[in-house]
């Protein structure tokens, strides 16, 4: 959406549903489809409440069903947080001169924290 700023000059605004955190910690990542049965360690850029958008060496189309797990380090060393969820790809994206891919996930219910680290959940 273009918006006019006070100078007369469009802006672009995005439009999110939830507001997005700046954070880069380590995501185990599954894949589940009928083609792909994978796991991939990747590094998350930001994430909100419904998603996040990570980094990861491997290309995962649109649409792949995905499930997650963010290991947080807590304020207690050596005893970390962990947050899962599971969603879809939404958008992937080569990284400029790099290979790595910018992949999107949007998730169907809210990311949420579990008390032990166990495996991402199913897809």
């Amino acid at each position: 959406m273009s918006k006019l700023n006070g100078f007369g000059q469009p802006c672009l605004l995005q439009e999110r549903k939830h507001r997005r955190f700046g954070f880069q910690y380590p995501v185990r990542l599954k894949v589940h489809s009928t083609d792909l049965a994978a796991e991939f360690q990747a590094m998350s850029r930001n994430i909100s409440i419904r998603g996040l958008l990570l980094e990861t060496s491997a290309m995962i189309p649109r649409h792949t069903p995905v499930s997650f797990m963010v290991t947080v380090e807590g304020s207690t060393p050596g005893r970390p947080i962990h947050f899962v969820g599971k969603g879809k790809v939404v958008r992937a994206d080569r990284k400029a001169a790099k290979q790595v891919f910018a992949i999107a996930v949007e998730c169907a219910r809210p990311i949420t924290q579990i008390n032990h680290p166990i495996e991402a959940p199913e897809g």
